[in-house]
């Protein structure tokens, strides 16, 4: 049975990260991309729900790692993109842009529900199973937080976001410790991802 752990010495060493429970992140394998979900956590509340219900936009950034060990600062894939989301309060439902690491990689989607919104950000933070370790396990870190909006124009680029300053980012501690999530799961074995795996659609 897969074990799922939670890397608590990494944690501890990351000011600002929420506690959590190993079993929240889901790593799954979908047609070409390995995704994660996070079924027992909501992290479009509190602060940011508050600002896209008055008007503002808000940002959130996100990124996925692949690693051999669970200490390691030398990931062998990497998913990093940004979602601006914005509300309509006459229809009480979500907009997103996602944009991620090359031109192509820009996404929207309209009329989404809260829990529509969270999903539909965590699937486009996917990893090319071709890049996954065939001969090895291999663990996976979610790192997501809101955006500060003195950080938009340094991140937001031509034609994408500026992965520089994105890296910059999650080098240090968000100034909001309400407002960044981080999990690491694993062991993982491909093989065993491909026997529970399901079929999505490429991209």
């Amino acid at each position: 049975m897969k074990s799922t752990i939670l890397v608590a010495a990494l944690l501890l060493s990351a000011p600002g990260a929420l506690p959590v429970m190993p079993e929240d992140l889901v790593v799954r394998l979908d047609g070409d991309y390995l995704r994660v979900a996070l079924p027992h956590v909501d992290f479009l509340k509190g602060k940011p729900l508050d600002r896209l219900k008055d008007g503002a936009s808000v940002a959130f950034i996100g990124k996925v790692t692949i690693t051999t060990s669970p200490n390691s600062l030398s990931p062998v894939a990497t998913s990093l993109a940004r979602f601006a989301l914005s509300y309509d309060i006459w229809e009480e439902r979500f907009s997103i842009t996602k944009i991620g690491q090359s031109p192509d990689s820009r996404r929207t989607a309209s009329h989404l529900s809260a829990q529509a919104t969270e999903t539909w950000c965590l699937d486009n933070l996917m990893i090319d199973r071709s890049l996954l370790p065939a001969d090895k396990p291999f663990y996976v870190q979610l790192d997501l937080r809101v955006e500060d909006p003195k950080d938009q124009l340094g991140v937001i680029g031509d034609p994408g976001i500026n992965l520089t300053r994105l890296i910059e980012m999650f080098g240090r501690a968000p100034r909001s410790p309400q407002e960044r999530w981080l999990f690491n799961s694993g062991p993982f074995h491909l093989g065993d991802l491909k026997k529970s795996e399901t079929r999505g659609i490429r991209g």
